[in-house]
């Protein structure tokens, strides 16, 4: 099973057991740079995630840095990416990297090879990625993290404008696509009984009834999922319950805003972190 130590599903699950539900977006914005008194530079993001890292680590269930904040700075930006990664490796902090590949054949294989082989200089134990050019197209990256230990999460209910003209559309066969999702997750996840899947979704907390009404929590009991949404975005720990119901006990609760406007005061946002654990627990 390569450097990771069992099912990413299982590992997740253990995190979230002991440290709680929060779920870190490191989402280095350049206003948010701003509000922190570091500039909008390489050295202002490497600055910015070290500080986020050393207030969450076990403090949260894992951290979620966004890398289009990275890229934004060209090859020094990722190689901070590639520095937070490592020292949350280090540190024994799971990592999801929202980076929302998808593609297909060996270009999809490049994107798996570049996050989830052991080893990557951008190595991370869980990445989201898009279903939407067919959940087949999936495949080389769901091989190579159910290999090596490593998770998935499928975008399948955002709460963006218009996400369910084509989340709700039935298929040839009447099935809501975001249910068809939620069904090729379960599939692939791989897990022991009582035991989270690696291959977990993303539906966001302001989605109001369509998870439970399309079915998702019916076809895909054991995934893990990653909601973003609570927070700056407006749902709270009363979301938990009204959105995923019996399923509130797998939610990842993400927040990003909500957590990091707490700093640049490492004690305040270690503070903050504590506080959310409490919320949502």
């Amino acid at each position: 099973m390569s450097v990771a130590s069992g099912r990413f599903g299982a590992r997740l699950q253990r995190a979230v057991a002991e440290h709680g539900p929060i779920l870190a977006g490191i989402d280095p914005h350049a206003s948010l740079l701003k509000d922190w008194g570091l500039e909008d530079s390489p050295a202002g993001l490497a600055e910015f995630s070290r500080a986020v890292l050393d207030a969450v680590a076990g403090e949260v269930a894992a951290i979620k840095p966004q890398s289009a904040f990275y890229e934004r700075h060209g090859a020094a930006g990722v190689a901070v990416l590639e520095d937070l990664l490592g020292s949350a490796r280090e540190r024994g902090v799971l990592s999801i990297l929202d980076v929302k590949r998808g593609d297909i054949g060996s270009t999809m294989g490049a994107y798996a090879e570049a996050h989830l082989r052991p080893g990557a200089p951008l190595e991370a134990d869980a990445i989201t990625v898009s279903p939407y050019l067919g959940t087949g197209s999936l495949e080389p990256a769901a091989d190579l993290a159910l290999e090596h230990g490593k998770g998935l999460f499928l975008l399948a209910l955002t709460s963006n404008p218009g996400g369910d003209l084509v989340q709700h559309a039935l298929t040839g066969t009447d099935t809501p696509v975001a249910l068809e999702i939620a069904r090729h997750a379960e599939k692939i996840g791989t897990s022991a009984s009582g035991e989270w899947g690696s291959v977990g979704l993303v539906v966001g907390a302001t989605v109001g009834d369509a998870y439970r009404r399309l079915g998702l929590d019916r076809a895909a009991p054991s995934v893990p999922l990653l909601a973003p949404g609570f927070g700056a975005q407006g749902a709270g720990p009363a979301q938990l319950t009204e959105v995923f119901g019996d399923s509130a006990g797998q939610v990842l609760v993400s927040l990003s805003r909500g957590l990091l406007s707490a700093g640049p005061d490492r004690e305040r946002l270690r503070g903050r972190a504590e506080e959310l654990r409490l919320q949502y627990s």
